[in-house]
């Protein structure tokens, strides 16, 4: 029986930002419905990763393979349409838009309408919140509201692979475990997700591989489990 490739493969992928460099030779693979998370100190590199990735920052060079075809060359838009959305820091909705005008642009690259209504009224039905807001700007939801305005979003695209960069940032433990609720619903239905968490006990918790970064370079990859039970290998490189 042929094995099934791997959703995402990274190979020696290098970014840098002029003359510095936020990665060199990041190597991660992803299988699809996994969900694996990318650690590391405040520079290390994880946000570029997850960027470069979603086109929006362009490798000096390396490769970014996805359903076994290279996709350096496509635009952000072009790999949405292929399956891959990211849910940025700071979760980039448009506070002046209402919910609804939000979710709508979820599915700007969709035309089979009467599916985008289904899925969106089976995502409504997990979110009741948002769909007691749909008229409200999206500016004056809470920081947890607006995470989950972000992820519904993204889900209208209907994406393979999900990026998310800090999908806990500034929320409250409450509605962290509310989030990531959601963000474990989302997994079940088989969309692989890479996340990237300053919260490193809630990542090792829920993701099933862990790469570590420090200084854009790879110095860890392995089980979650290994990497949370190993005090002296957090600290040295999360200072956790």
């Amino acid at each position: 029986m042929t094995e099934t490739p791997p959703l995402l493969v990274i190979h020696q992928l290098e970014v840098r930002y002029g003359k510095i460099p936020a990665l060199s030779g990041l190597e991660l693979q992803l299988a699809a419905g996994e969900m694996v998370c990318l650690l590391g100190a405040n520079g290390a590199g994880k946000s570029s990763a997850l960027k470069a990735i979603a086109g929006l920052l362009r490798p000096q060079s390396g490769e970014i393979r996805y359903r076994n075809e290279v996709i350096n060359a496509l635009r952000p838009d072009q790999r949405l349409r292929c399956g891959i959305a990211l849910v940025p820091e700071g979760r980039g909705i448009f506070q002046a838009l209402s919910v609804a005008e939000n979710l709508r642009l979820g599915s700007y690259c969709r035309a089979d309408r009467q599916t985008v209504k289904e899925e969106l009224d089976a995502i409504l039905d997990r979110l009741p919140r948002l769909r007691e807001r749909l008229k409200q700007r999206a500016g004056t939801l809470s920081g947890g509201e607006q995470q989950m305005l972000a992820l519904a979003r993204a889900l209208l695209a209907r994406p393979q692979l999900l990026l998310l960069d800090e999908p806990s940032l500034g929320l409250a433990p409450l509605m962290v475990q509310e989030v990531y609720r959601f963000i474990e619903q989302i997994r079940a239905q088989g969309v692989a997700i890479l996340l990237v968490e300053q919260n490193t006990q809630l990542a090792l918790r829920h993701a099933s591989r862990a790469y570590l970064l420090k200084a854009g370079r790879l110095v860890y990859s392995g089980d979650s489990k290994h990497l949370h039970a190993d005090p002296a290998l957090r600290q040295s490189y999360l200072g956790a």
